[in-house]
């Protein structure tokens, strides 16, 4: 099987013209099968014949999270005997969704992970460890699992947290790149140097970083990889994936973006009307996924504000790439005139040594304007600790929010609860 497909080297006329023929077979797969959009085209007088071009995608309406939550059985074009896998999103922006899987999209979200992986290097026989889990219906986990076998890697599923035991599998059995959050990185090495582990002649030689950004929108490292990387000489590779999208955007070996799979999805970057933004300009992401079989989604807004990147990349390929994620457009925050996305403030908190944990809360107050808090865990007696960070605030994001001291016994159990598969490090509180 190919793993670095040729589609993505193509010319982006030859792109279109793929993604425009299976655009036209799911449109009348989704006629044909999906209750739910059928409902759609009927109400809005929709011929899917007349859907011929990736520009005719804006006559139909677009999809939300809402939509899925509200009327999730409908969304399902199989019947129930032919779902092999169960999956539900993390709901981060509200009730998780259930996904079921069809024997055909395990096989598409193997091929998926296999194209992202090689384009970030990994190659067969290599072994990489799973810091992460596969269970609790993650869909991710599954993912990585699936495409790593698929492309003939070795694979250590060790799943997340107990550094002891990841450096114990490190040197037992020679991984050459991880799968993990990015911050846990940070946990491993503190536990190393604590315990005289000499992690820099380890097997590692990179790590595929998930759910948290390690790159600045100028695709240099962000506060947490430079963290990292001033402690650890590993590289470290951007991933992007949703459940929803059945799809990932990896980073190849030049790390400026996560590439787009076109045979595997089409991606849209539209402003507040719905319109596509100019390029150059950052949106929301909005997805149409191919050859999904189970719950195939037409126009699903992602929630996730991304400026996209067209310019051909020096690794050969000429599909679109994705910069890191600027925030969740659900989780903006209007704070005393200045537009605030949480990344933002990650960035800065994760900037302190000295903060074992933090929590951003947002909340109206009595006059229904946003209020920050940042509520933080430190082994820092300075009696200027908080004013440093209310400093740093101001001058990287001109705002000063309300700071609260907690013990890390208390504040630990609800930014690293055992219900979470990722850190609540935000937490929202408006109505």
């Amino acid at each position: 099987m190919e793993f670095h497909p040729s589609i993505e080297k193509a010319s982006v006329q030859e792109i279109q013209k793929v993604q425009e023929q299976k655009l036209q077979e799911l449109l009348a797969y989704l006629d044909m099968h999906s209750p739910f959009y059928q409902r759609v085209f009927r109400e809005n007088n929709i011929q899917v014949a007349d859907i011929r071009t990736l520009e005719d995608l804006q006559k139909i309406p677009t999809t939300t999270k809402n939509d899925i939550q509200q009327n999730n059985d409908d969304f399902f074009c199989i019947t129930p005997d032919k779902i092999v896998d169960y999956s539900t999103t993390s709901g981060t922006l509200g009730d998780p969704v259930t996904f079921g899987l069809s024997d055909n999209d395990l096989e598409r979200l193997a091929y998926n992970e296999a194209i992202s992986f090689a384009c970030a290097g990994i190659q067969r026989g290599d072994v990489v460890q799973m810091i992460t889990t596969i269970d609790k219906r993650f869909m991710a986990g599954l993912a990585y699992f699936l495409g790593l076998r698929k492309m003939g890697a070795s694979v250590i599923r060790m799943g997340p947290g107990i550094p002891e035991l990841q450096w114990d599998s490190i040197f037992r059995y020679k991984p050459k790149y991880l799968i993990t959050v990015p911050s846990f990185l940070l946990k491993m090495i503190d536990y190393a140097e604590k315990h005289g582990i000499d992690y820099q002649n380890s097997s590692v030689y990179g790590a595929v970083c998930i759910g948290e950004s390690i790159k600045n929108q100028d695709f240099t490292d962000n506060i947490l990889s430079k963290k990292i990387k001033e402690k650890w000489n590993i590289r470290l590779f951007s991933t992007y994936a949703s459940t929803e999208m059945s799809t990932a955007f990896t980073e190849c070996d030049q790390q400026i973006g996560g590439h787009h799979h076109p045979e595997l999805i089409i991606t849209e970057i539209l402003n507040d009307d719905g319109n596509p933004v100019k390029e150059g300009e950052s949106g929301e992401l909005t997805i149409t996924t191919l050859g999904v079989e189970a719950l195939p989604l037409l126009r699903f807004k992602t929630g996730d504000i991304v400026k996209a990147h067209y310019e051909p990349c020096p690794c050969g390929r000429n599909t679109m790439r994705l910069g890191p994620v600027l925030g969740r457009k659900q989780q903006m925050i209007k704070y005393k005139g200045t537009t605030l996305y949480p990344p933002a403030m990650n960035d800065i908190l994760n900037d302190f040594s000295n903060i074992l944990c933090y929590q951003i809360v947002i909340q109206s107050n009595e006059i229904g304007l946003d209020e920050i808090i940042i509520r933080i865990s430190t082994d820092s007696d300075s009696e200027t600790f908080v004013n440093e960070v209310r400093d740093h605030f101001r001058a990287k994001l001109r705002v000063s929010p309300k700071i609260e001291i907690l013990d890390f016994e208390v504040l630990s159990k609800t930014v690293f609860h055992p219900n979470s598969r990722k850190p609540i490090t935000f937490t929202d509180l408006r109505n």
